[in-house]
């Protein structure tokens, strides 16, 4: 067997048990055996007070940004949502005024037929003054709305004759109320009529009515009277046409 041949300094090593690996000083008194290791310049190994903070970092929410084209969207869809809605509130209290108007204060009216001609023409529309004849009765002379006496689905327009307790009377197509002619200029000679009727007493509550078409008209010479529940309004404005627009 053959043994690798030891350098002289090597076999004195071997002899005194010492491994060649050099010793520790010994620490200096005063200073604490605990050093603290530095950091090697070519360490890539990140610290770990380093390691942490970059760990907080990535787990921060980055925050949202949202395309400017779709806040505007947004932003111009609830303006147009609020519009809407706008429009829906007026639509309605304008639907709840305008019944409220019908119900209790005013109507249009369209004018069929020549009953009335020449104060009314076929076509004319009017507003009637529903609330009129709620503060005072009717007079002579008004031109007013009524449901047909007959028919209460229909209605008409016709001229106040006479009122409750007045006599009337016509003779040849001339009216007498009370045995006094009464005014008729608004009447053409064309347009009267030479029929006879009467006299007779209008009741109580009653209303007795013709059209200014005396010869072309259906009224309380034909139909009798009419109760004063069944008088509608009072025609106030015809507005149109517009050329021919007056208040009565």
């Amino acid at each position: 067997m053959v043994q690798p041949e030891l350098h002289p300094e090597d076999d004195r090593r071997e002899r005194d048990r010492d491994p060649g690996q050099p010793n520790a000083d010994a620490p200096s008194s005063g200073l604490p055996e605990t050093v603290a290791a530095v950091a090697d310049p070519g360490d890539e190994t990140t610290p770990p007070a380093v390691a942490a903070d970059n760990a907080l970092q990535l787990e921060t929410p980055l925050p949202l940004s949202i395309d400017q084209d779709s806040t505007q969207v947004i932003r111009r869809l609830a303006v147009w949502r609020d519009e809407f809605f706008a429009w829906v509130r007026t639509l309605a209290s304008a639907a709840v005024y305008a019944t409220l108007i019908v119900t209790f204060g005013f109507q249009v009216a369209r004018v069929e037929g020549l009953s009335m001609a020449p104060t009314l023409a076929d076509q004319d529309r009017l507003i009637v003054n529903k609330l009129e004849y709620r503060l005072h009765a009717p007079q002579r002379g008004d031109i007013v709305m009524l449901y047909y006496p007959v028919d209460p689905n229909k209605s008409f327009v016709k001229r106040v004759i006479a009122e409750d307790g007045d006599t009337v009377r016509v003779v040849d197509g001339r009216v007498y109320v009370n045995d006094v002619p009464m005014r008729d200029d608004f009447v053409p000679a064309e347009y009267r009529s030479h029929d006879d009727w009467g006299p007779q007493v209008i009741p109580e509550g009653y209303y007795f009515v013709m059209g200014d078409h005396r010869n072309n008209s259906l009224d309380s010479r034909h139909w009798g009277f009419v109760p004063k529940k069944y008088i509608i309004g009072k025609v106030q404005i015809r507005w149109w046409p517009v050329p021919t627009a007056r208040v009565f």
